[in-house]
């Protein structure tokens, strides 16, 4: 199976958010928008106020509540909306959350290029905001 094809097969289980749609979501207590983006593109384009960044290879072990390296916000039940740069690669992180048990996660159509189209907030620290790690134990 070629990426394209587990793409296709990945959003074929997950309603995606148009970028105003997630925007509103993410005003619900239990939603939260987690920024998957590497740091030079946060430094480049900016960010989501608001946003939890988690970097990609850590995403599975943060939000999985049953994961002893799981942040604070990682419960059942909650809505995890996955941003990328063009909404390819956070599909396949939603799709991967799936797998976990976490259903309601979901991701972005366009990622944040379509969130920074459509005109919504973005903030630019002068430092991008750091990822979320683990508390120790």
């Amino acid at each position: 199976m070629s990426v394209d094809e587990l793409l296709e097969q990945a959003r074929r289980t997950i309603f995606r958010l148009a970028p105003a749609q997630a925007q509103a979501a993410a005003r619900a207590p239990d939603t939260f928008i987690v920024d998957t983006r590497p740091e030079f593109q946060r430094r480049r384009d900016g960010e989501v106020p608001g946003a939890i960044v988690i970097e990609r290879n850590h995403l599975e072990w943060r939000l999985d509540p049953r994961s002893s390296a799981r942040i604070p916000e990682a419960a059942p039940g909650i809505r995890w909306i996955v941003l990328c740069d063009e909404g390819y690669s956070s599909s396949l992180a939603a799709w991967s959350l799936r797998q976990l048990g976490l259903t309601r996660a979901t991701d972005v159509v366009g990622g944040f290029q379509s969130w920074l189209a459509a005109g919504l907030p973005v903030v630019t620290p002068d430092n991008p905001t750091g990822p979320r790690l683990a508390p120790c134990s």
